[in-house]
């Protein structure tokens, strides 16, 4: 990884430990945690209030994402379910109750203090049925053919090295495995420049791809059916939007699994 990724990424570590530091202490004021500041394009408010009113405040404080990929990715029991860059653990938990018992839900994200914070609010919520991974998204550390689904809610945009970030999220698949996500993709017509004008990295603009390079990307993986379909506008010409696509189920895995990590369960 070049040294500009690697400030990168360790700027978008402290960005997002020192979100999860605020909705912990947030948690020690009488009147409970105070949701992370974002604009209406982003956070809790997009979930549906049958989902924010089912978890600990501290989960819904925390939301981040661009969307809800829970209410897309078209989960069933038994399933398991793998969430990039998990954070509080929103999608996670409300993966885990629509999998029910006998399925089961990951988080991974490479950030402790959102792993511990997901950890408290698994606890919280007295959902057993999950497990959270420290890792990265571009090096997931899960065995490959092992994954039903994989959700993740506005955080590819903030890799740098999305090609790796595909493969591996093809790798961890069944065949005949889904993604659902939401993330930020811009116009076809904005240069890396023109996006890096309306928003930083770490805001979840400059980093996102055009709508032609994430279909490119996830085609360059393996993955077929692809969906990309706006939701909402987030910047001039940047776009949330619902991704979809599955592994074939005659897909063949080229890549040497990775070792299992070491993880926290509730």
């Amino acid at each position: 990884m070049s040294e500009q990724n690697t400030d990168l990424r360790e700027t978008v570590r402290r960005r997002y430990a020192a979100a999860a530091v605020q909705v912990t202490e947030g948690g020690t004021a009488c009147c409970g945690p105070q949701a992370i500041e974002v604009d209406e394009n982003f956070g809790s408010t997009l979930y549906a209030a049958t989902d924010r009113d089912e978890l600990p405040a501290e989960a819904v404080a925390a939301s981040l994402g661009c969307g809800n990929p829970t209410a897309v990715a078209d989960l069933h029991e038994g399933e398991r379910v793998l969430d990039l860059g998990s954070g509080g653990g929103i999608d996670v938990l409300l993966s885990a109750r629509r999998v029910g018992p006998t399925g089961k839900a990951y988080g991974l994200d490479m950030t402790e203090e959102m792993l511990a914070l997901a950890l408290g609010n698994a606890r919280k919520a007295g959902v057993t049925n999950v497990e959270f991974l420290k890792g990265t998204i571009e090096a997931i550390p899960l065995p490959a053919a092992t994954i039903d689904v994989v959700i993740s809610n506005c955080v590819i945009n903030l890799s740098t090295d999305k090609p790796a970030v595909f493969a591996e999220m093809f790798r961890v698949l069944k065949p005949g495995g889904r993604i659902g996500v939401s993330d930020v993709v811009a116009d076809d017509t904005l240069t890396p420049e023109q996006r890096a004008e309306r928003g930083d990295y770490v805001g979840c603009i400059a980093g996102a791809l055009s709508f032609a390079e994430y279909r490119t990307g996830l085609e360059a993986a393996g993955f077929t059916d692809i969906e990309i379909t706006p939701t909402h506008a987030v910047a001039d010409g940047m776009h949330s939007a619902i991704v979809r696509a599955t592994k074939s189920t005659t897909a063949q895995d080229v890549r040497t699994p990775l070792p299992m990590a070491q993880g926290g369960c509730c």
